[in-house]
């Protein structure tokens, strides 16, 4: 009888200690891992006779048509411009839209683009034309595309003069209704705006740009020097403008460093999050953070945009941005649950040791279906000069309290230095990057010049997938790990009770 007990016994063991195992490694924590290396996404990378810098990359995916992707990208050197690139098998090959449409009368190049899909599969981008063969915008103009970015439609023009850092959003519950923010400058100068008080402001359309409500101000005019707005929707229609205010930094704002390399600005910043829950007729502010501390010197027209996400499953927001700490940049991570007026935060999210002097910065994030957090970023942890990026992906699987570890998803490390402003010693690598997140992967986009030098500035748009294991639900993993571990006592004890009896089996042999 002991004999069937301890087989009995052994089987209840190792069933609880196999379902805890598997709620364990199918549960919260389940890091990434790359899939299939890092691919160029414009033809002329890796051409060094392709000098063109492709740079601040934004990424849509079609809700119609999972594996349709689309890119796009302000090109800084030889000429000011902008690119499309669509792909319709998930990324693994790209190809260039033949060209953006532009309007007759205005120069021809278009610069600062972003794109987004609608909840139907319409393809809209957005972009500025310039004036006088420098970066001043002089209208901004949305284009259509209905075939997944193939070809695009006419040009309409939706802003006129003066409208920069524009971002176009589309809400994923309403398939005609996009969203425009932008910053509105009165004059300006060289590498400057020429005074304070240019707003952040934002306008709708419910039929697909065809016609724009009036302009709303987002930013209160007590804040005189705010840059760099990014929008996005919450479940209940909820939308969200995340934004920098400079405070007193008259260094870049106004063009005080004259477009040359230098220490940063010795003052703080704040970011801000504004929030309409009216369609965007009105607005509320938030203060995220008070004291951002400047990691570099930057021109003011093309500032480095804080990134915004939204978990469309319980509407908590989450902002993120880097700050000076420890002598070094570090990627920072505020939440926001719904209903609730304080942020947590923020949450440190790169991995390399504190006293690390080395640089992390300019993160994207993207909330997925599932609740995961992901975070994109430039990563230098690699080089002890603080020259040489690499890109690094991490991941939150509670509400951004904690990150697994880094995933490197650049194989080759790139240059910091090569990018327009280079000669002055204020070389950009973009204003941003890009980040999807889906339930089982995440896609990412970004500068990197690993075929540039400082001569020629060449940049290329480089993306990658990382993709997670199943995860199981909250009530699955509960039952398996509890479960299981009930099992596994009950295992244990049955091994206890067969031990004795054995016990008690020999010492009557003995007697006997």
């Amino acid at each position: 009888m002991s004999r069937w007990r301890v087989i009995l016994g052994v089987a209840l063991l190792v069933a609880g200690l196999t379902a805890v195992l598997v709620s364990v490694t199918f549960g919260e924590r389940a890091r990434g891992s790359l899939r299939g290396g890092d691919r160029p996404v414009n033809q002329g990378a890796g051409d060094m006779g392709d000098i063109s810098a492709n740079n601040s990359p934004s990424i849509a995916r079609n809700p119609t048509r999972r594996g349709n992707l689309a890119v796009a990208n302000r090109v800084d050197t030889p000429r000011f411009s902008c690119a499309l690139h669509v792909s319709f098998d998930n990324g693994v090959r790209w190809s260039p839209t033949v060209s953006v449409p532009i309007p007759r009368g205005e120069e021809p190049k278009c610069f600062a683009p972003d794109v987004a899909f609608g909840g139907d599969g319409t393809l809209y981008l957005s972009y500025v034309t310039l004036r006088g063969g420098g970066n001043v915008p002089h209208a901004a103009w949305i284009v259509r595309s209905t075939d997944g970015g193939r070809t695009l439609s006419k040009p309409q023009r939706v802003l006129g003069p003066l409208a920069f850092q524009v971002r176009l959003t589309a809400d994923p519950a309403h398939p005609r209704r996009l969203y425009l923010t932008w910053l509105q400058a009165s004059e300006v100068a060289l590498f400057r705006f020429a005074e304070p008080g240019n707003p952040i402001r934002f306008s709708r359309s419910d039929n697909g740009g065809a016609t724009w409500r009036r302009p709303v101000r987002v930013s209160r005019p007590s804040r005189e020097r705010v840059v760099a707005p990014s929008t996005a929707v919450g479940p209940r229609g909820e939308i969200y403008v995340l934004y920098l205010d400079l405070g007193q930094d008259r260094l870049d704002y106004e063009g005080a460093h004259s477009g040359l390399g230098g220490p940063p600005f010795a003052g703080r910043y704040q970011l801000v999050l504004g929030r309409s829950v009216d369609g965007g007729r009105s607005w509320e502010e938030s203060v995220v953070e008070r004291r951002l501390a400047p990691i570099e010197r930057f021109l003011v027209f093309l500032p480095a945009f804080p990134s915004l996400a939204v978990d469309q499953r319980d509407g908590r927001v989450y902002a993120g941005f880097h700050s000076q700490r420890r002598g070094a940049a570090d990627v920072l991570v505020w939440s926001l649950p719904r209903g609730d007026s304080s942020w947590q935060g923020p949450t440190r999210v790169n991995d390399n040791a504190p006293g690390d002097r080395t640089s992390q910065y300019l993160p994207k994030l993207a909330a997925g279906p599932d609740g995961r957090l992901d975070v994109v970023y430039y990563d230098r942890r690699s080089d002890p000069k603080n020259v040489m990026n690499e890109v690094s992906l991490q991941s939150s699987f509670d509400n951004g309290e904690s990150f697994t570890k880094r995933l490197r998803l650049s194989r080759r490390a790139f240059d910091s230095r090569v990018g327009f402003g280079s000669e002055r010693d204020l070389p950009d690598l973009g204003s941003r990057l890009g980040l999807l997140a889906g339930d089982s992967r995440a896609t990412a986009v970004w500068t990197d010049t690993r075929a540039g030098t400082v001569t020629s500035n060449k940049q290329d748009i480089y993306a990658a997938q990382a993709v997670f294991p199943a995860r199981l639900s909250v009530a699955l993993r509960f039952a398996l790990r509890y479960g299981g571990g009930a099992l596994a006592l009950v295992g244990l004890a049955t091994l206890a009770v067969a031990a004795r009896q054995g016990g008690g089996e020999n010492r009557s042999m003995r007697s006997g």
